[in-house]
C-alpha cells in the first residue's frame, strides 16, 4: 500500500466500523477531497514515508470490532485535531471535517473508552494509596477477567482436576 492510499484506507476502515458506508457517504467525492487535502499539506514530500505509517499499522493489532471502534474513535479525534488548523474556507476541508464529526458522534462510547485507557496509563502505581485501592479491587478484577475469558476457566478447572492435594 502506498503512502497516498493510507488516508483513504484508514477512512474506509473507520467508516465500515461505524456502519457509515451505505448511508450518505460518497467515497469518490471523499477521495477527491482527500487528494486536495494532501496537496494542502504537501503530503507527497519525501519525508512522509519515513518511519512507516502512523495509523494503519496500529489497526492491525486491534482485531475485534469493538476494539477497532475504540482505536478508530481516537484516530478520528486526531484527524479532527489536524483539521482544526486547516483552512475552513476550503470546501474539501469542511466536507472531510463534517464526515469525521458525524463518525465521531456516532460512537461516543469509543471516545470514553479511550479516555479510560489514558486515565489508567496516568495512574501512579508507586503511590501507596493507589496500591491499597488496587489490591482491594483485585478479587473483583480477577473475577471479571475469568467471566469474560472461557479459556481461563478451562485452564483453571483442568489444573484443579490434575492436582490431587
Amino acid at each position: 500500500m502506498t503512502c497516498q492510499t493510507y488516508s483513504l484506507f484508514v477512512l474506509s476502515v473507520i467508516m465500515m466500523c461505524f456502519g457509515h458506508f451505505g448511508n450518505s457517504l460518497n467515497l469518490n467525492q471523499l477521495q477527491n477531497d482527500i487528494d486536495q487535502l494532501k496537496a494542502d499539506f504537501n503530503s507527497s514530500h519525501s519525508d512522509v514515508a519515513d518511519g512507516g505509517p502512523i495509523f494503519t499499522e496500529k489497526l492491525t493489532n486491534w482485531t475485534e470490532r469493538n476494539e477497532k471502534r475504540i482505536i478508530l474513535s481516537q484516530i478520528v479525534s486526531m484527524y479532527l485535531e489536524i483539521l482544526e488548523n486547516a483552512d475552513k474556507s476550503k470546501a474539501h476541508v469542511r466536507h472531510i471535517s463534517e464526515e469525521l464529526y458525524t463518525l465521531k458522534n456516532s460512537l461516543p462510547d469509543g471516545v470514553k473508552k479511550m479516555k479510560d485507557l489514558m486515565d489508567l496509563a496516568k495512574l501512579q502505581m508507586s503511590d501507596l494509596k493507589i496500591q491499597r485501592k488496587a489490591v482491594n479491587e483485585l478479587f473483583s478484577v480477577l473475577k471479571k477477567l475469568v467471566d469474560i475469558s472461557p479459556s481461563l476457566k478451562r485452564k483453571r478447572s483442568q489444573s484443579q482436576r490434575r492436582c490431587k492435594c
